[in-house]
C-alpha cells in the first residue's frame, strides 16, 4: 500500500506541478480562458475577476504538486488536491458534453487536449487522488514544521514570480506557435497526406407539407412524391488543423496584404493590439519614434487590431500615430502575443523577436542587421532563464540538504 500511495502521490504531484507552472508563466493564457468560460456560461460579471483566478489558481495547483511530491503538509495537500479533483472533473465532463469551450487549457498552450480527453485523465486521476487521500493518516509527516513551511513559501514564490515576470514582460517560455523562430506561413501549411475533414449530407424532403430529413442512403432521389427541400453539410470527423489558422491582414483601403506581409524579404514591425481601448498608451511615443525610424530604413511598420473603423480614427486622432492600422482576427492577436500593445519583428515570414510595450527598444539600439540583433538579444534571454534555473535549483538542493541536517540533528538529540 505505501509503494501505490508513493507512486499516486508522485503522478498526481507531478501533473499539478506541470499544470501548474505552465499557466503561472502564461497568466494572460489563462485569463483569456477564464473569460472564455465566464461567458459562455453567461456569468459576465465575473469577466474582472479572470486575472486574479489564473494567478491563485496557477499558484495553488503549483504549490499542491510541491507539497505532494516532496511528501509534507499530508492532511493538507490531500484535501487540496482532492477538493480540486472534485471541482473539475465534473465541470470537464459539463464541457465534454456541451463543448462551448473547445480547449479546457488545463495544461496552457504546451499540452494541448480535447475536453473528453480532459475529462478522461481527471477520472484516472480522481482515483488516484482518493487514494492518497484515504491514506492521508496513515504516515506522519517526518519533516518539522519549518522545513514544510519554507517549502510552501520556496513553491509560492516560484510560482507567483514566474506570473509577475510574465505579465510584465512576456512569458519566458512560449509554447505558442507565433514563438520566436517560428514561420507563420510554415504554420499555416497543411502537410500532404494530412487526413482532411470527413462530413455527411443531410437531406430535407417534403411531402404532404411535412418536411422529413434522410441521410445519403436513404434519402427518395427518385420518388417524385417527394419534393427536395435543403441539404445540409455535417462535420463527423475533424482533420488535420494547422498550428496557425485564420491569419490575416487587411484593410478597407488595401484588401488582403497577408502574402505580401509574410513574403517580404526585408523587416517588417507589426504592432499587435488587439483592442485599441484598452491598449496601454504609456509608451506611444516611443512608438511613433519606432515607427519613423523603420520608415526611414525602408522597413515596414504597421498595427495590427481587431478594433473598429472608429476606434481607429479615434486613436490616431488622439495619438498621432504615424503608422497604418489593418484588421486581424482578435484570437489570433492574443495568441501571438500576450500584451496590449506588443512589437513583432518578422523577416519572410519568420518571427525574429517580439517585445512587451514595456520592453520596446530604443532606436539607437537597433542597427541594420536586426536579425543579428535579434538573436543577440534573444540568446542574452536564455542566458538569463538558465542562470535563474540553475540558481533556482542550487536553493532548492540547499533547502534539502538543511532539512536533512536539521532531521539528522534531532535524530542524534532524542
Amino acid at each position: 500500500m505505501k509503494l501505490l500511495r508513493t507512486l499516486s502521490r508522485l503522478l498526481v504531484g507531478f501533473l499539478f506541478i506541470f499544470s501548474g507552472f505552465v499557466k503561472a508563466i502564461d497568466p494572460m493564457g489563462s485569463t483569456f480562458k477564464f473569460k472564455d468560460y465566464f461567458m459562455a456560461f453567461g456569468m459576465d460579471s465575473f469577466v474582472g475577476l479572470a486575472f486574479s483566478l489564473a494567478v491563485i489558481l496557477s499558484a495553488l495547483e503549483f504549490c499542491v504538486g510541491m507539497l505532494l511530491v516532496f511528501d509534507v503538509h499530508k492532511k493538507n495537500a490531500s484535501w487540496m488536491a482532492l477538493l480540486f479533483m472534485l471541482f473539475f472533473t465534473p465541470l470537464t465532463l459539463i464541457l465534454a458534453l456541451t463543448n462551448p469551450v473547445t480547449d479546457c487549457g488545463c495544461f496552457g498552450d504546451a499540452l494541448i487536449l480535447s475536453n473528453w480527453e480532459t475529462f478522461g485523465k481527471n477520472i484516472i486521476l480522481l482515483g488516484f487522488t482518493l487514494l492518497i487521500f484515504f491514506t492521508r493518516n496513515k504516515y506522519k509527516d517526518r519533516s518539522s514544521m519549518l522545513e514544510q513551511n519554507l517549502l510552501l513559501t520556496f513553491s509560492l514564490i516560484i510560482a507567483l514570480g514566474s506570473s509577475f515576470y510574465s505579465y510584465r514582460h512576456l512569458p519566458f517560455i512560449d509554447f505558442r506557435p507565433y514563438h520566436i523562430g517560428a514561420n507563420i506561413s510554415d504554420g499555416m501549411r497543411i502537410p500532404e497526406g494530412a487526413p482532411a475533414d470527413e462530413f455527411t449530407s443531410l437531406f430535407k424532403y417534403e411531402k404532404d407539407g411535412v418536411i422529413k430529413e434522410f441521410d445519403e442512403s436513404n434519402y427518395p432521389w427518385q420518388d417524385t412524391t417527394w419534393t427536395y427541400v435543403d441539404v445540409e453539410q455535417i462535420k463527423i470527423k475533424e482533420g488535420y488543423q494547422p498550428p496557425i489558422h485564420d491569419f490575416s491582414i487587411s484593410s478597407n483601403e488595401y484588401d488582403d496584404i497577408t502574402d505580401m506581409v509574410l513574403n517580404d524579404p526585408s523587416y517588417t514591425f507589426l504592432l499587435v493590439s488587439r483592442n485599441l481601448k484598452e491598449m496601454a498608451t504609456n509608451q506611444q511615443k516611443e512608438v511613433n519614434q519606432l515607427a519613423s525610424w523603420a520608415n526611414n530604413q525602408g522597413y515596414n511598420f504597421i498595427c495590427l487590431t481587431a478594433s473598429s473603423d472608429e476606434d481607429i480614427s479615434d486613436f490616431k486622432e488622439k495619438h498621432d500615430a504615424v503608422y497604418d492600422f489593418y484588421a486581424t482576427d482578435e484570437i489570433q492577436l492574443k495568441t501571438i502575443v500576450r500584451s496590449n500593445p506588443s512589437l513583432v519583428l518578422l523577416q519572410n515570414g519568420t518571427i525574429l523577436n517580439k517585445w512587451h510595450w514595456r520592453d520596446l527598444p530604443k532606436t539607437t539600439e537597433l542597427n541594420a542587421n536586426l536579425a543579428a540583433y535579434s538573436i543577440s538579444k534573444h540568446q542574452t534571454l536564455t542566458n538569463k532563464l538558465v542562470i535563474i534555473s540553475i540558481t533556482t535549483t542550487l536553493l532548492l538542493l540547499i533547502g534539502c540538504f538543511l532539512m536533512l541536517k536539521f532531521r539528522l540533528t534531532a535524530v542524534k538529540n532524542r
